[in-house]
């Protein structure tokens, strides 16, 4: 597949897809996230690849949201079924996505981050959800999103008024789970994903899954059905919840192949 608005390197397990539009601080327009939704869809597909990040291209933004020229300008609008950038309608996926912020991450770029499952921020990213400045509502998924990952009063603070908020902030908020020094995010969210891969993928996976959706049923119903969820089951039935438990007897290091 040829990419015009994105780029992907695979090192190992690992897949990093990043935005690249830089001309235009990595905003999306429609076509990009056609290609997005195309990018991800491979990665989902991919048994050989176990964990994605999502960065932006050059020293600036990781992505300025929805590209309010080409829309100004009567260009098309709309994304497709996995929502903005390919992500933020994307629920079928159980693998983890790190966000790498690399820099400014304001609406649409803003709501790609929330939709990972970690973000690793540089010292000069900025967050915010600034969509009521221009007239419209950050309907990407960041509306429920961050009052679900921050609390009601804190997102609120920031939802209504559409500051800005620093790294630092928000590792203090919580959303941000490791703050790095300046052209350091994308390294540090690969430390994070080869930490991740040294674990099983279909433990990983059922975990993500089971997490995700007991979040959306209480906690007695969420118990009662885990183990009946699709990626329980595959975890279950692997060759991974074989060799887990041989390799800790034998006292060497697990050999997984994530089926």
């Amino acid at each position: 597949m040829a990419l015009q608005f994105s780029t992907v390197t695979r090192k190992g397990p690992i897949t990093i897809v990043t935005l690249s539009r830089p001309e235009v601080y990595n905003a999306l327009h429609t076509d990009a996230h056609n290609e997005l939704h195309d990018v991800f869809n491979d990665f989902a597909a991919d048994p050989e690849q176990w964990v994605a990040i999502v960065t932006g291209a050059g020293d600036k933004a990781f992505c300025a949201g929805n590209d309010l020229k080409w829309q100004a300008a009567g260009g098309k609008r709309g994304w497709n079924t996995s929502g903005f950038a390919g992500l933020t309608a994307r629920f079928d996926c159980d693998k983890p996505i790190i966000a790498a912020v690399n820099g400014v991450a304001m609406g649409g770029g803003f709501e790609i981050a929330l939709a990972c499952d970690l973000i690793i921020a540089s010292e000069n990213a900025v967050f915010a959800l600034p969509e009521p400045r221009v007239g419209l509502a950050a309907m990407a998924g960041g509306l429920h999103r961050l009052p679900r990952q921050i609390g009601l009063k804190r997102a609120m603070g920031m939802i209504l008024t559409g500051r800005h908020v620093k790294a630092q902030e928000g590792l203090e908020l919580g959303f941000v789970n490791e703050v790095v020094p300046q052209g350091q995010a994308l390294a540090a969210a690969e430390r994070w994903a080869q930490t991740i891969c040294g674990n099983s993928p279909m433990s990983i996976r059922a975990s993500k899954q089971v997490i995700e959706r007991g979040l959306a049923v209480s906690l007695e119903q969420a118990i009662a059905e885990q183990r009946e969820y699709p990626a329980v089951k595959a975890m279950v039935a692997s060759q991974d919840y074989i060799e887990g438990p041989k390799a800790f007897a034998e006292k060497r290091k697990p050999n997984w192949v994530g089926k």
